[in-house]
């Protein structure tokens, strides 16, 4: 058995490769690019292309790939072999550093917003050296932005690194003002959690709904679901144990950070945790650890599914996003100390960020929103719509402190008592963990637990970079014109407080009388859907700080709108249809067939015994031929509102009539589907049910 430690990263171009490869002035001249953002000359790019090269193929690799992320939210890819002609025949593999850097894609064929006409098919991809390259099978992969001939970015990378260089800059100057002039970038950080459930190959090849949407459109609640709580942190099974084993050596040996593994609440769920790594790069290794999962599970005869809903009536799946910033020397300027009363850099930081999510809770909402994730938000094991922050007794309490001007009254560290001496003694923490928080704090870190399974963490990690970046820019404005810097800073701490403190929740966000109590007493949104999100990207104050700070341009904000909308309605669209072909094709017909034999015995059995009175069978012909009346009439009407999305004028007006028409219609069919489930023989039944499929995996 190979030790971890001997092949981790083993398929990566990082850091020990490039110093072993690359001439000690290349490698220098690399690491400022990567540490400092320099610009890269021609010649180190060339000298770094032919070591890149020569390890790859070393490494068995034929082919490179520039490997980006275009805004369809998975990763796109195309393979050049490295060989070239030779004048005696044969071939030679060369890889120059002009390949290395840019890249030429077919930019009309990716979703652009309007931003590229089918003719306009030129766009660029371009190097992204903080991201380490990587061998994917044969295949040398090159992480890189994505943009139009014009400039605009068509990807999420692109953005994403604007956001962090925003950030970092405005908490420099914020550094600055507490006599920190060594630090020379604040880099943001991210540990994003990952729940997928697994169910066999057998039960997905059965289900149309699941092949097309990814998720169940029909299914009627099993006996037994998660109410034991017997699923979450179980034994693990033989079959999945097996999959998580493979699934761990692939990303290492890719280099990703992989740590924690368990099943989660719900049958066939589980979850697999990363070691926190910056944002970049934890987004690239997020979305390299989805392609894997779905991979490494059909080598085991499963399917990974990472839709957010894939079965009604239990828990869906998120992706639970733990953020924090530090400086380049390892300082987290979230951590709180042990007194954080005192810590004036703290408090300063932490109201920054109270103020971002604030300011621009229709932003992180609008980072989440998708059609999937609409089903997730507000159920019982996610999150309400409704953005709130989570700090616990201490910080609130210093909060309070601070808003009053009165004395703070420490949080003495208690120790726990367990009532068993051979047990351990420790301190309790001073704050519980609060997991119905879309937003929570938890030591040195936030946690944004509303993104949905199969979301990239780009989206929100831009939005919570570039608001964050915001609040440190107008306290750095203000700071630094102040004639008495530590006065101006408690009153701009106060103040802070005063005026966002409606945001800080510490109850229970599950609790119905909270979503009342935040919207009608508190003020804060309540977008329950992506159709009433998505429009407010385009707000005026939205536009103007995410170009202000040159996160986005305007035209590349309308582009993502129309993009998400579309996505939406496609989404949903596609769902319709697939419920109307099933219930046409599938449900309809093995009702009517049950229904058919059940009329039939109950004829031959009339006819054996004629005093008998079949009421058994008379009254479940009568349910379903009822049931199968209501099916053939809200399929009807399901038909209607999809024809009727062709006359909505534009993708806002479609993704209202698809919130306000279409999905309450698919609701609508699916429960007497469901109570016709129930009801008909499971030989006759043409689907597996939830039954089969959440306990199918041995």
């Amino acid at each position: 058995m190979s030790i971890v430690s001997e092949y981790f990263g083993s398929q990566v171009f990082d850091d020990r490769v490039m110093r072993a490869n690359l001439s000690a002035d290349v490698y220098a001249s690399l690491r400022k690019t990567i540490d400092e953002g320099k610009e890269l000359d021609i010649t180190v790019a060339n000298a770094v292309a032919e070591a890149m090269k020569n390890w790859a193929v070393s490494k068995g690799a034929t082919h490179f790939t520039h490997w980006f992320q275009p805004l369809t939210g998975i990763t796109a890819e195309k393979h050049d072999s490295f060989i070239a002609p030779s004048p005696d025949g044969s071939v030679i593999m060369e890889f120059s550093g002009k390949e290395l850097i840019k890249g030429e894609p077919d930019a009309s064929s990716f979703p652009s917003g309007g931003l590229r006409a089918t003719f306009e098919a030129r766009g660029y991809t371009a190097w992204d050296p903080t991201s380490y390259a990587f061998i994917k099978g044969k295949t040398l992969c090159i992480p890189t932005a994505f943009c139009s001939y014009g400039g605009h970015a068509l990807d999420k990378k692109t953005p994403l690194l604007r956001s962090m260089e925003v950030l970092s800059k405005e908490a420099l100057r914020v550094l600055r003002l507490f006599g920190n002039d060594t630090a020379k970038r604040v880099v943001s950080s991210v540990g994003p959690e990952q729940e997928y459930f697994l169910i066999t190959k057998e039960m997905y090849d059965q289900r149309p709904d699941l092949r097309f949407t990814g998720r169940t459109l029909f299914g009627a609640k099993p006996p037994k679901g998660q109410e034991l709580d017997d699923h979450y942190f179980g034994v693990i099974k033989p079959g999945v144990t097996a999959f998580m084993e493979d699934l761990n050596d692939e990303l290492w040996k890719l280099g990703i950070l992989a740590k924690t593994e368990h099943n989660e609440v719900a049958p066939a769920q589980h979850e697999l945790a990363p070691i926190y790594t910056t944002t970049n790069i934890a987004t690239d290794h997020n979305q390299l650890m989805m392609e894997i999962m779905q991979k490494v599970a059909a080598k085991h005869g499963l399917v990974c599914l990472l839709h957010e809903k894939p079965f009604a009536g239990v828990n869906g799946s998120g992706k639970h996003n733990n953020w924090s910033i530090s400086t380049d020397s390892g300082q987290n300027l979230l951590s709180p100390g042990d007194t954080p009363y005192e810590n004036a850099q703290f408090l300063l930081f932490l109201c920054a960020v109270i103020k971002a999510v604030d300011d621009y809770q229709d932003l992180l909402r609008i980072a989440v929103a998708t059609a999937g994730n609409d089903h997730r938000l507000g159920a019982n094991e996610a999150p309400p719509a409704v953005i709130s922050i989570f700090l616990g007794d201490e910080l609130n309490a210093v909060l309070e402190a601070i808003e009053n001007d009165t004395p703070y009254q420490g949080t003495e560290k208690m120790q726990m008592k367990l009532g068993v001496d051979v047990l351990p003694k420790f301190n309790r923490d001073t704050t519980d963990r609060n997991r119905t928080s879309p937003f929570a704090f938890t030591g040195n870190k936030f946690e944004f637990r509303m993104l949905g399974s199969s979301n990239s963490i780009a989206c929100a990690n831009i939005m919570l970079n570039s608001a964050v970046a915001e609040s440190l820019r107008i306290y750095a404005d203000r700071l630094e014109k102040a004639e008495d810097f530590e006065t101006a800073l408690h009153d701009m701490i106060k103040k802070t407080i005063k005026d966002h403190k409606h945001i800080i929740f510490n109850g229970n966000g599950y609790d119905d009388t909270w979503i009342t109590e935040a919207t009608e007493k508190r003020g804060l949104l309540n977008y329950r859907t992506t159709a009433d999100c998505m429009p407010h990207l385009l707000d005026e104050k939205n536009v103007k700080m995410l170009t202000s700070l040159g996160v986005f341009t305007v035209d590349e904000l309308r582009s993502r709108r129309d993009i998400m909308l579309e996505n939406y309605c496609k989404t949903v669209t596609i769902e319709a249809n697939t419920m109307i072909n099933m219930v046409h094709k599938r449900v309809a017909p093995a009702i009517t067939r049950f229904t058919a034999d059940l009329a039939k015995q109950a004829s031959e059995k009339k006819a054996l015994f004629p005093d008998l009175a079949c009421s058994y069978e008379k009254e479940l012909i009568l349910k379903l031929s009822t049931l199968t009346d209501c099916i053939t009439e809200k399929t009807d009407d399901l038909e209607m509102a999809v024809i009727g999305l062709q006359e909505a004028e534009d993708v806002i007006a479609e993704s209202a009539l698809i919130r306000d028409t279409v999905l309450p219609k698919m609701s609508e069919l699916r429960i007497p589907c469901d109570q016709a489930e129930l009801l008909t023989a499971k030989s006759y039944w043409p689907f597996p049910t939830y039954g089969d499929i959440l306990f199918s995996v041995k």
